[in-house]
């Protein structure tokens, strides 16, 4: 599947009208078939069925107008409950954790297999004719009605109790928690088989003298944006195909204004206006960041739910904790993790595109820097993020992970030492900070 294609289908996973707005259509199809199936059937099978069947029209189109307006009805309440739930979790938790119940798949089937009921009985009722002489019941699709009917009771059952779990703090940090594993497997799918294993060029010769120069041909970007995706595949392809080398100045999730510089090219020449409109269009920008190449986008979620709960405003601790917790348990798998250095090669192994890296150093600084400031005069706080540095110990693959840990808690033991007063305390973190460096160090 192309970036192209795949960046589409992200964003489409995001809105939450599309597959209510597919069912709704499978309704409407699914009332032409059974109606014409009660057309060209059998007369009086279902008549047979004693009960169910309905031979007064009247007393048909009674029941479909019973089943419609109680399924718009409550199609109502279940999208005020909607809202409300949005407009709480935004307030808790952050408004870019309202997309997680955007994607939410529970609430959309909810929602579509309210509206596709209150269809299909209204195209149902449309085709019932009480005209003396042309009396037509459709037995068929007023069973069906039926059997959406209590799907949908069951729906609406479902609904509530998933709305009730979904917005307690606990269960949206562990379900983001999850989402940012999946996203390093997904992402960083090889693993480091030993410690001394170092990411290097093929060849050393591969990187040419002039590319430290600042000579290189700039090509500019058109619009302001999130780099939602990069297609690398067709980068390469260009460079390949016109004897090119190139540097990408972005990676993905980042932001660039317009006429900021995209990538870099090598060697300087005049590039076509075509061709530059073919490397712009490699890059795929947003007015915000996806998930599908940004690996930083279920971190920021898990940080700025910290955030929010170290705040004066709500001070929760315990909230903040688990998000650590979650942040140190990704951090672990992600450790073990080979990260692409940007070197990418083509099939003969010619170096032509080099993208901006993403390193150890950065995630790790990402996950801790904010927390640990805003947690500063917080000692379970201090606490429980050191624990997380001793969680992620062992899964220590190379000396910048290692590097770069040891120097997070020197920083937390440092800035306790200045933000606390209490000697107990301190020596509280004192002492986890001396656990925690014997499993780093050990």
């Amino acid at each position: 599947m192309s970036v192209k294609i795949a960046t589409w289908f992200e964003r489409m996973k995001g809105t939450y009208w599309l597959i209510p707005a597919l069912m709704v259509t499978s309704s409407i199809l699914l009332s032409f078939i059974t109606v014409h199936l009660d057309r060209t059937g059998p007369p009086g099978l279902l008549a047979r069925l004693g009960w169910i069947a309905v031979e007064d029209p009247d007393g048909g189109r009674a029941f479909l107008s019973v089943v419609a307006g109680s399924m718009i009805s409550t199609t109502g309440i279940t999208f005020s409950i909607t809202i409300a739930s949005l407009v709480s979790a935004s307030s808790q938790l952050g408004p870019r954790v309202l997309n997680n119940f955007l994607r939410d798949r529970g609430n959309q089937l909810v929602l579509g297999t309210l509206t596709a009921t209150y269809t299909f009985c209204l195209f149902v009722l449309k085709s019932i004719n009480s005209t003396p002489g042309e009396v037509f019941v459709p037995n068929l699709s007023i069973t069906i009605s039926i059997v959406l009917t209590i799907f949908s009771l069951a729906a609406l059952v479902y609904f509530f109790h998933h709305i009730s779990t979904s917005l307690q703090a606990d269960y949206v940090i562990a379900q983001i928690g999850e989402e940012l594993t999946r996203a390093i497997e997904h992402l960083f799918p090889e693993k480091m088989r030993y410690r001394s294993l170092q990411q290097k060029l093929l060849r050393e010769e591969d990187l040419p003298e002039y590319l430290s120069d600042e000579g290189g041909q700039k090509i500019k970007s058109s619009s302001s944006g999130y780099l939602q995706a990069l297609d690398v595949d067709t980068l390469v392809v260009i460079a390949e195909e016109n004897e090119l080398l190139m540097r990408t100045e972005l990676r993905p999730g980042e932001f660039t204004a317009e006429e900021n510089t995209l990538l870099t090219i090598w060697p300087s020449k005049e590039i076509p206006q075509e061709l530059k409109k073919r490397m712009e269009g490699s890059f795929i920008l947003g007015d915000q960041r996806l998930r599908i190449q940004d690996v930083e986008y279920h971190l920021n979620q898990l940080i700025e739910i910290a955030l929010r709960a170290l705040s004066t405003g709500i001070n929760d601790p315990l909230t903040a904790m688990s998000c650590v917790d979650q942040i140190s348990a990704a951090l672990s798998q992600l450790m073990e993790r080979s990260i692409p250095t940007g070197y990418n090669y083509n099939s003969n192994e010619k170096l032509r595109l080099i993208t901006k890296p993403l390193t150890f150093t950065d995630i790790i600084e990402k996950s801790f820097n904010q927390i640990r400031r805003n947690g500063a005069d917080s000692v379970s706080v201090t606490v429980r993020l050191l624990e997380g540095i001793e969680l992620i110990a062992p899964h220590i693959r190379t000396g910048e992970q290692k590097t770069t840990l040891i120097r997070q808690a020197d920083i937390l033991l440092r800035q306790s030492k200045e933000k606390i007063r209490d000697k107990y305390d301190k020596e509280i973190i004192q002492k986890q900070h001396q656990k925690t460096l014997n499993m780093l160090t050990g």
